[in-house]
């Protein structure tokens, strides 16, 4: 039996869950389109402690969502979880955060498109089949009328995340299906991933990991004067 703490803050959704092994102990989540990562990231994860009555030299590693995403956010969520690794001396895992977005639903047959909003018509996707495994890498692309085309020509397409709303007026093929409500990824669906990588021996090198950004970080120039 092994304590992990989770963040995923890849999104406005600031994710945290605390599990012994499969058994939450604790888990909240608030979407916040002002990116209060920040403010909140902390609340959370102290709130965890105290609500699961352990220190954090209890936790044996934290679990962090990787990206692609937001800058702003990835870059929260991965500093605070180095920074927990270091002061504890524990284990670092990071999860892509698409496989954990994909996670969110369970199909029977087909495929799991991912997708988070990237600005304008761009999304960041990848393609996941009916066990969870990638079978397309993760894109940041622009979407169009013929993508994804060679997978709903071959069976149903399920569209989940808040990417996904920039594909219903676009892709109208008869085998796409939509998730209205699954926007984010959420860290409760890290459990499992996590659970294989720690039998894997699959961990991170704390002082070198970075979130996984996929593209350069664009600096917006402030439109007030």
């Amino acid at each position: 039996m092994a304590i992990r703490l989770y963040l995923e803050t890849s999104t406005t959704n600031c994710s945290v869950c605390l599990a012994n092994d499969e058994e939450i102990l604790y888990f909240k989540e608030e979407n916040d389109k002002n990116y209060s990562h920040s403010e909140k990231l902390h609340v959370f994860i102290k709130e965890a402690y105290k609500t699961a009555q352990i220190q954090p030299t209890d936790v044996a590693a934290v679990v962090v969502g990787k990206g692609p995403g937001s800058y702003t956010g990835l870059r929260i969520g991965v500093s605070t979880a180095k920074g927990l690794c270091f002061a504890s001396d524990i284990e670092l895992m990071a999860i892509e955060s698409l496989e954990i977005l994909a996670r969110a639903i369970a199909i029977a047959d087909g495929v799991i498109v991912p997708l988070l909003d990237a600005r304008r018509m761009e999304v960041y996707s990848a393609v996941f089949d009916t066990n969870y495994s990638q079978i397309r890498e993760t894109q940041a692309e622009i979407i169009t009328e013929a993508s994804f085309e060679h997978y709903l020509a071959k069976g149903k397409v399920h569209f989940i995340g808040n990417g996904a709303e920039k594909c219903k007026g676009v892709i109208t093929h008869e085998n796409a299906v939509f998730y209205d409500e699954i926007y984010f990824p959420s860290t409760q669906k890290m459990i499992p991933i996590a659970m294989d990588k720690h039998k894997k021996n699959d961990t991170e090198d704390v002082a070198y990991f970075e979130p996984y950004y996929l593209k350069d970080f664009v600096v917006t120039k402030s439109k007030k004067n």
